[in-house]
């Protein structure tokens, strides 16, 4: 009978290679182990990584031999013709003071070469309080933008033709909202729903996992959100309806692979909720959105993001039906570490900045924002915006990164780490069933306790000299001032916005908003879509808190439990 090997001699040929090479990673090992290495902790966020990887790695993978960008599972990317057929767009985050201080900077980063615009909202925004509420003194303009009404959103962009730019919106618990002024002054302008594009981020779920910036209760939230996917798909179907954002995951202290898997699965938690509700998955799945932290380990954030893809693409077609192609593609906007920022030697920064770029561009980013050097300090001077916009445009147009797709697909580390992120995450979706799903989970405390283990795990690496930060715990000087100047602004916004809010109130018409703000409430309390009622009374010049108002009437507000 005659063997398998002879039967193809290619086969024994990789076999006879592959013991060889086996036999020469056992020599090479005794040496290292032999050899005199550096006193330091080689891991990335979570595990200790090999001193090398071989074809050995990849044994019973082909990681990614067989694949080609823009076909299904798309670890190699989402287009076939990568950055030759467009870069990403670069963006930065931007926002301070009053709506006009906002659009002025606006108009700056759109004349130096910005090709998206992303708004920062204050904490008052962020939280569904107007300008003037009490809850607000000490906090308006100071970490974003004022929005209290549609004519602040007027003001936002004034001049900037609605039609012509993509915007990202930060904002979470009052998502529905700011979502409804944007559209609300873009008829102003008389751009219709349909021609707008952009991103609001409305990742509720990750607020109680790790930011905080809520309104109302888990199932109320839910709701709203699959209120925007239902009237998004109809209505502005150019908009993602939800940024599902690791970011904020990441920066509360979570791993690479925690923030991989937390991040997806609140992700098929929203998957889950749109067909509850009747809609096709193929209907909203394609304007689903991701946001991804970059962090300092770079081999790491690359792998983290082919991982992403592979799994999103699988999950939605084997798992929730998806069938059109549009639906399995992982879409994502990337932002340099903010919490890998520090206050010491803040030139610093623009490196690190630069290298969690690169790694975003290798991972095949369709969005960037780069940090600026001074943003652990305060909100960002045009200089350092100017510098981090630069960062991202050296790199797309001196450095040759964008010519090849995937560049790294292949290369025995990435692809094991790839396949190893896959792992964990799947291991995490495992504990998380076994938790009872998201909620549940959210409920009982169990990722919050997750993520704070993990954070006071890195912090007491930091504090061992385990993990070194440059001019922190390592290359330490006597630097006593800061070496950079940084943005001063006053207490002026906050007057102006209490001022232009009481002409507001004087102008409007106040039995139109009395009875919009009625009309929402009896639509919350059935099983209604909010949407149209909420831009009613956009329309009308309800403010931000009133509408919020409205709806925790009905719903009631989000009580964190205590867990620790």
């Amino acid at each position: 009978m005659t063997s398998v090997p002879d039967l193809d001699p290619t086969v024994a040929a990789m076999q006879q290679e592959l013991e060889q090479l086996r036999a020469e990673v056992d020599a090479w090992r005794a040496r290292y182990d032999k050899g005199e290495k550096r006193d330091t902790a080689y891991t990335n966020s979570e595990s200790e990584v090999a001193p090398l990887y071989t074809a050995l790695d990849l044994e019973g993978s082909a990681g990614t031999a067989f694949e080609v960008p823009g076909v299904f599972p798309f670890t190699r990317g989402i287009h076939p013709t990568g950055y030759r057929g467009k870069l990403w767009t670069m963006r930065q985050f931007a926002g301070f003071g009053s709506a006009k201080e906002t659009n002025e900077r606006y108009k700056f980063l759109l004349k130096n070469g910005t090709t998206g615009l992303s708004v920062a909202f204050d904490f008052p925004t962020l939280m569904g309080y107007d300008s003037d509420h009490a809850r607000s003194e000490g906090e308006v303009g100071k970490c974003g933008v004022a929005i209290s009404s549609l004519a602040d959103m007027e003001a936002l962009f004034e001049g900037i033709p609605l039609d012509q730019v993509s915007t990202s919106m930060t904002i979470n618990g009052p998502a529905i909202i700011l979502w409804c002024f944007y559209i609300a002054a873009a008829e102003k302008q008389g751009v219709k729903p349909a021609q707008l594009r952009g991103t609001v981020q409305n990742d509720i779920l990750k607020e109680y996992m790790a930011q905080h910036a809520w309104c109302f209760p888990i199932e109320p939230a839910l709701r709203l959100i699959v209120d925007m996917f239902e009237y998004g798909a109809e209505h502005v179907p150019q908009w993602n309806t939800v940024s599902i954002s690791g970011y904020h995951i990441r920066e509360a202290g979570a791993t690479a692979a925690q923030e991989l898997a937390f991040t997806l699965a609140d992700g098929f938690t929203y998957v889950e909720r749109g067909i509850a509700r009747g809609l096709d998955v193929d209907d909203f799945a394609p304007r689903l959105s991701f946001f991804w932290d970059v962090h300092n380990d770079f081999f790491e954030e690359i792998a983290k993001m082919r991982a992403a893809r592979r799994i999103w693409a699988r999950h939605l077609k084997e798992r929730y039906g998806a069938k059109s192609p549009r639906s399995l593609i992982m879409r994502f906007h990337s932002q340099t570490a903010g919490v890998t920022l520090t206050a010491q030697q803040p030139m610093n920064n623009v490196v690190r900045v630069a290298y969690q770029a690169m790694a975003a561009v290798l991972g095949g980013t369709q969005s960037l924002h780069t940090n600026s050097m001074d943003e652990t300090l305060a909100l960002p001077t045009e200089h350092a915006v100017e510098v981090a916009l630069r960062t991202q445009q050296v790199l797309a147009f001196e450095t040759g990164v964008p010519n090849v797709i995937d560049p790294l697909g292949g290369s025995y580390y990435v692809e094991q780490l790839t396949d190893q992120m896959e792992r964990q995450a799947e291991e995490l979706f495992r504990q998380i069933e076994e938790e009872g799903g998201v909620v549940r989970g959210l409920e009982n405390g169990w990722f919050q306790r997750k993520i704070a283990e993990a954070a006071a795990r890195q912090q007491w690496e930091i504090e061992q000299h385990r993990r070194l930060i440059v001019g922190v715990n390592s290359f330490v000087t006597d630097e006593t001032e800061l070496t950079i100047p940084l943005l001063q602004f006053d207490e002026q916004a906050a007057k102006d916005q209490a001022a232009a809010l009481a002409r507001l109130r004087t102008t409007r018409d106040d039995a139109r908003c009395t009875a919009n703000i009625e009309r929402l409430r009896q639509a919350a309390r059935g099983k209604e879509n909010v949407v149209p009622f909420i831009l009613e009374c956009a329309r009308s010049y309800c403010t931000l808190y009133e509408i919020r108002a409205a709806l925790e009437s009905v719903f009631g507000a989000y009580r964190e439990p205590v867990f620790f």
